[in-house]
């Protein structure tokens, strides 16, 4: 059953050049820049359950013309951006489902 939904997804590579899939679950743009927040794709669903929670925050970067994904490393400005990606979160998934 196709419905219609595809999920948008990216590669990282860690520092020791292991891969990892993420789901981009939201991108945001700001004053402060191009931020995307991230979650860790579970081939096993009881696995997805456990961190449904966890999300990361990376800042996009442009690199001699190649967007890169870096750790935001301004603990209030991560906070903020927490904030808005949560705040977001929950109008698309707890108003929308009245």
């Amino acid at each position: 059953m196709d419905n219609g939904f595809e999920a948008d997804l990216i590669t990282l590579i860690d520092d020791e050049g292991q891969e990892h899939e993420f789901e981009i679950i939201d991108e945001l743009e700001n004053d402060d820049g191009h931020f995307m927040a991230l979650v860790p794709t579970q081939p096993d669903p009881e696995d997805a359950s456990a961190e449904a929670e966890t999300y990361y925050i990376f800042e996009v970067v442009d690199e001699g013309g190649e967007e890169q994904l870096q750790e935001v490393e301004d603990d209030a400005l991560l906070d903020a951006l927490a904030n808005i990606f949560e705040t977001r979160f929950n109008e698309a998934f707890y108003d929308g489902a009245e």
